[in-house]
């Protein structure tokens, strides 16, 4: 197998540009093709909101898992896990190289790391709706009824409650599910999440100044308002398919669909958006900062010089895959 790069960072960082610059620079020497690891990007008809990359970008470099579920269809880490398994075998068979992008720490860790994730215990999972639905019809709204939820997980499992966010629904019931179902805590479930065993890979990391990626953030959402995402969010609430929990799940279709029903104003809408985004972006931080194997690189000092130069220098220690382990590579770049 090739020596993969695997292109991490915040939401905003700028992840997608760096990478097609880097893809363009090594294909003059291999065929480079991007995957995108995005739990949201899989979506079709999810476009401004995912923040795909354009459809020129898509024709020049191959790219690869996005549009690949309707928004009706709950995707899950594993099946993700299996179609970007499938997407690399591919390109390795091309003899080609692949720029792994991804914001999204847990498919990161299950691609590159093969995590062998839990079960399912549908049992667990039906008593856990009926309670949320049971507190819903006792005047909690959803976030204080999820928040409750939440609550009970960090007293059964402190860590997994740590990287959940107290209103991402399908995670907190994922959790409570396996930790209720297996009798094992959520966290336990999977060898390799917080092990970062030695990796074939070259891993970087796109990390702006935190005033600069909060001012990224807010500038991004407003773009994406006025390039068209209202109207994408309309669109999908009339299809008669709807969206899937997990789909609703994406940063901001939640925001904006208040915004179209009018509960909310614009100015109200974009500004929870930006709150919530740099929630989610902090809590990106506390997931890769944990792993040495990821070299940091500020995107504005020269990034796409020093990732070829990187990921090139790879390429002469293919074949000695238990040499480059997590001590190694701990270092920043």
């Amino acid at each position: 197998m090739a020596t993969h790069l695997v292109l991490v960072g915040l939401t905003a960082s700028g992840k997608s540009a760096v990478a097609l610059d880097v893809a363009r620079r090594i294909g003059r020497e291999v065929p480079v093709e991007i995957v995108s690891i995005d739990s949201m990007a899989v979506y079709r008809h999810m476009d401004v909101g995912t923040a795909k990359p354009p459809a020129a970008a898509r024709a020049e470099v191959p790219h690869h898992l996005l549009d690949i579920a309707d928004p009706s269809e709950d995707v899950s880490v594993q099946g993700f896990q299996a179609a970007a398994h499938d997407v690399l075998d591919g390109i390795d068979k091309r003899a080609a190289r692949a720029v792994l992008v991804g914001g999204t720490g847990l498919y990161v860790s299950a691609v590159i790391d093969g995590l062998c994730l839990p079960g399912r215990y549908p049992a667990a999972t039906a008593a856990l709706e009926d309670e949320l639905a049971e507190s819903m019809r006792c005047g909690q709204s959803e976030p204080e009824a999820l928040l409750s939820l939440h609550g009970r997980l960090g007293r059964l499992d402190p860590a997994a409650a740590a990287r959940i966010e107290p209103t991402n629904r399908r995670r907190i019931l994922r959790a409570l599910e396996v930790t209720l179902g297996s009798g094992r805590p959520f966290s336990a479930c999977g060898p390799g999440i917080g092990a970062f065993r030695a990796t074939g890979n070259v891993l970087v990391g796109l990390r702006h100044p935190p005033c600069v990626q909060d001012r990224r953030i807010a500038e991004r959402v407003r773009e994406q308002v006025a390039g068209g995402w209202p109207e994408e969010v309309a669109a999908l609430l009339a299809r008669p398919e709807g969206m899937s929990r997990t789909a609703r799940q994406a940063l901001g279709y939640r925001e904006i669909a208040a915004y179209i029903d009018g509960r909310s104003s614009l100015d109200e809408t974009v500004a929870a958006i930006v709150r919530r985004t740099r929630t989610v972006a902090r809590r990106q931080w506390a997931w890769f900062r944990r792993d040495p194997r990821i070299r940091w690189i500020d995107p504005a000092d020269g990034a796409v010089d020093r990732i070829v130069e990187l990921w090139s220098a790879a390429w002469g220690s293919e074949g000695r895959r238990g040499v480059a382990g997590a001590t190694s590579t701990a270092r920043d770049w």
